[in-house]
């Protein structure tokens, strides 16, 4: 039985709920990049981030090529870093909203102070 649209969706956010693995997109977004720079960029411990980069290899978000002693890691295709920029635009309205909010419990504290 195949799985419904809804529940992969899902898995797959899923699969990009975690800090280390949000900040790996993020940083393959300007292209390839090697282990050392991603752990140098995010600093974790190696073994943090080699478990989260094996998640993301896994799950075909990305892909790794190896070039002598170098591993470079880079997005498997363009629509991922669409994805990372999309949730950005969507934070930033939430927050925004957010922001209008708080100014406006703000105001009406003082009012009734």
């Amino acid at each position: 039985m195949p799985v419904p649209l809804y529940q992969a969706k899902a898995e797959f956010f899923r699969m990009l709920g975690h800090p280390v693995r949000i900040r790996v997109l993020e940083l393959l977004q300007d292209g390839p990049m090697p282990v050392r720079d991603l752990l140098a960029a995010i600093e974790v411990e190696p073994s943090t981030l080699s478990q989260q980069l094996a998640v993301l290899r896994r799950s075909g978000i990305v892909t790794s090529v190896r070039e002598g002693s170098t591993v470079l890691y880079e997005l498997s295709g363009g629509d991922v870093a669409e994805l990372m920029r999309a949730a950005r635009r969507i934070l930033t309205e939430m927050l925004a909203g957010r922001n209008q909010l708080l100014a406006e419990l703000r105001e009406a504290e003082v009012a009734t102070a």
